[in-house]
């Protein structure tokens, strides 16, 4: 699709802020309206609207994407997608550990045994490290509680997060992340952890460092957009003015 708009712009609406190409209300591909749960994130995607100079793309568009996905996927199955999602802490990236060199294995726990220690002090969701890459079922119940944290998450939220989790591998790093437990940078290294120490041993790949790259543009954007959809419409003025 080519540029056919002059302006992208927000609009306070009755059940949230509405994205509009020249007045005109923004349709997701399923043709429901692009209407955001705070202004803030709405601006977001309209930014991107008005950043396009001749063709849509939409790879560089990652707001608009996850809006869609919100709108169009998860609010019709919301349940199942974090269902699906908790799912990973079952064989979260954090408890598989390596077995040698002994190096790797050092790092592994200085790097990752304080989110496992964060997430059973502060979500009362004790992780059991494993050694090797044989799967090995978690506790239920701290599979429960971790599955609370996910089902709590509102529709925006966990189009977000699916990224965050996908992403990193990890259901640990991406609860992190929602809840700005460590700068994102951290907590992506920490996700690459594996990928960057095979890189020191065995040098650089451009493709790699090419995919890793574009991942970690898709998990920063994600952590925005999770961020941005929490913000409390309820202290923008027009829209207290307009439910007043």
């Amino acid at each position: 699709m080519k540029r056919f708009w002059k302006q992208a712009d927000v609009a306070a609406v009755e059940n949230g802020y509405q994205v509009r190409l020249d007045g005109r209300p923004l349709r997701t591909p399923a043709k429901a309206a692009m209407i955001l749960p705070s202004r803030a994130l709405a601006q977001m995607v309209a930014g991107e609207w008005n950043a396009v100079e001749d063709v849509v793309r939409p790879q560089d568009m990652p707001a608009t994407r996850m809006a869609n996905a919100a709108i169009d996927k998860v609010a019709q199955s919301a349940a199942e997608v974090a269902d699906m999602l908790a799912e990973y802490g079952d064989s979260d990236l954090l408890c598989y550990r390596a077995e040698q060199p002994q190096e790797l294995v050092e790092l592994q726990n200085r790097e990752w045994d304080p989110l496992l220690d964060w997430a059973a002090a502060e979500l009362a969701a004790p992780l059991a490290v494993r050694r090797g890459v044989m799967h090995q079922r978690q506790d239920p119940e701290t599979l429960d509680r971790l599955r609370a944290e996910v089902h709590a998450l509102g529709v925006f939220e966990l189009a977000a997060f699916h990224d965050l989790v996908t992403i990193s591998g990890s259901l640990v790093i991406a609860l992190a992340a929602t809840k700005s437990l460590l700068p994102l940078d951290e907590l992506w290294s920490r996700a690459c952890l594996d990928e960057l120490w095979q890189e020191r041993q065995w040098g650089p790949d451009d493709e790699a460092r090419a995919l890793r790259a574009r991942k970690r543009n898709d998990f920063f954007n994600a952590a925005r957009f999770f961020d941005l959809s929490r913000s409390d419409a309820a202290t923008d003025p027009e829209k207290t003015t307009r439910q007043g």
